[in-house]
């Protein structure tokens, strides 16, 4: 019976790692109902930050932020990547870096260089490995992750986006569509327009002109707007992409449990069929014996 010893062995092995899978597919369902009502709680701001924004670039056309001018003599473009600090989750990271594989050969091909800042132990390990420069990076945010540990990092792309030195800025992320689905988002950060704000605006909303008085100064006000609007933006960004995580590890857990269950169902069909074969070579040993007698 030593091979029904090993059928034994494999079906407990299979019945633990079935039982961790549950666990983390119970762990996941919980953060992930979490993860959703930081997201949906995030939105409101925002969107009124992002309505905000369009109505004062279009109410004071005399003043351009350097966030909204093109740098045509640039020759970097840089990325905020967004992935997650572990993995289980299936494809999540893996369709966000394929875009940006993508989108980095393109960049390639028109001669320009590439910086990035990486939040997530899984995006800075890829940038390493294909050689991409990591000018700063975020990692192991937490469930709940801070906007304060999030505005260094990526100030250091906007400030060099402002001094000219970067041609575009692109925000690579996952959105949460629903539980069962979630897809890889490249969004151009930098430079805004305020064509594309007012775009992004609720439908309506933008149907008349605006006019602000502004204190101290409109530069004054429009400059601090404007990167409050870009820190909305990614933290809006990572609180979808922690969404999107949970939901896929549940997904992938779920179905690794399903996966197990059935694979012990196997082995057990096996394992009795085995045991069925080695009882019924006993019995014909035994009768036969007894008729030689």
């Amino acid at each position: 019976m030593a091979a029904g010893k090993e059928i034994r062995g494999k079906i407990k092995s299979f019945e633990n790692t079935k039982k961790i899978t549950k666990a983390m597919e119970m762990v996941a369902a919980s953060k992930m109902r979490k993860a959703q009502d930081r997201m949906r709680a995030a939105r409101p701001y925002a969107e009124k930050v992002r309505s905000l924004a369009a109505n004062l670039s279009t109410a004071t056309p005399e003043y351009k932020h350097p966030f909204m001018l093109s740098n045509p003599g640039a020759k970097t473009a840089g990325f905020i990547l967004i992935t997650t600090d572990k993995g289980l989750c299936g494809g999540l990271n893996t369709n966000v870096l394929r875009m940006l594989t993508n989108k980095l050969k393109e960049v390639d091909g028109e001669g320009q260089k590439s910086e990035a800042v990486a939040i997530g132990n899984k995006g800075l390990g890829f940038l390493n490995r294909v050689g991409v420069k990591v000018v700063s990076h975020a990692t192991l945010l937490g469930d709940k992750p801070a906007l304060d540990k999030l505005i260094g990092p990526i100030k250091v792309l906007l400030d060099a986006y402002a001094a000219g030195q970067l041609s575009a800025v692109y925000l690579c992320y996952t959105r949460f569509i629903n539980t069962m689905k979630q897809e890889p988002v490249m969004q151009q950060l930098l430079p805004l327009s305020a064509e594309s704000m007012v775009a992004e605006k609720a439908v309506g909303a933008g149907a008349h002109g605006w006019d602000y008085l502004y204190e101290p100064d409109a530069a004054t006000v429009i400059d601090d707007l404007l990167v409050r609007y870009t820190e909305a933006l990614v933290y809006q960004a990572l609180a979808e992409n922690m969404a999107s995580e949970h939901s896929s590890r549940m997904v992938a857990m779920k179905s690794a449990t399903e996966n197990a269950g059935s694979v012990i169902g196997e082995l057990k069909l096996v394992y009795n069929r085995s045991r069925q074969a080695a009882i019924t070579k006993e019995l014909s040993e035994i009768v036969a014996g007894a008729a030689a007698v």
